[in-house]
């Protein structure tokens, strides 16, 4: 990756609808070179996709949460059987699995704190395996972005 790469994933990053024309632009690349080095960031996968950010709070779902979990156990069945069933819950909008004193970090929405209880009374705490649940509920979201290597 090169400059002229790491301005195009940034450019990307601001507005994945940028025409390859305003985008070959931005780069000074013209529009077939800027295209060709687009699909093969896509290509090897250094471009993962492109998705619409959705707002949360304006769909009714005010309240995020961030349940750090721990599991009975750590064998491979037991974190696959965790991760399948977590994946079957729509307002479970991502998993972690991490290290340290937990087993995951769930990123989750919710209406209004009661939504949330009844969410983790219906389906987080029947998730399989789980010892023990601990909830932080985020206050303001300070800033939510993807990665982007550091220019060179």
């Amino acid at each position: 990756m090169d400059r002229i790469d790491h301005t195009i994933l940034t450019n990307l990053q601001e507005n994945a609808r940028i025409s390859n024309v305003e985008l070959a632009t931005a780069v000074g690349l013209s529009p077939s070179a800027c295209l060709r080095r687009v699909s093969q960031l896509e290509k090897i996968g250094i471009i993962d996709g492109y998705h619409a950010a959705l707002n949360a709070a304006k769909l009714g779902h005010d309240v995020l949460v961030l349940v750090q979990i721990t599991l009975e156990g750590q064998s491979a069945e037991m974190l696959a059987e965790f991760e399948a069933a977590a994946a079957n819950i729509p307002q479970v909008l991502a998993v972690f699995l991490i290290a340290g004193e937990s087993d995951y970090i769930l990123r989750v929405a919710a209406r209004d704190v009661g939504d949330f209880g009844r969410l983790h009374a219906d389906h987080l705490s029947a998730l399989p395996h789980v010892l023990r649940m601990e909830s932080s509920f985020v206050m303001r979201e300070v800033f939510n972005r993807s990665f982007t290597p550091p220019a060179r």
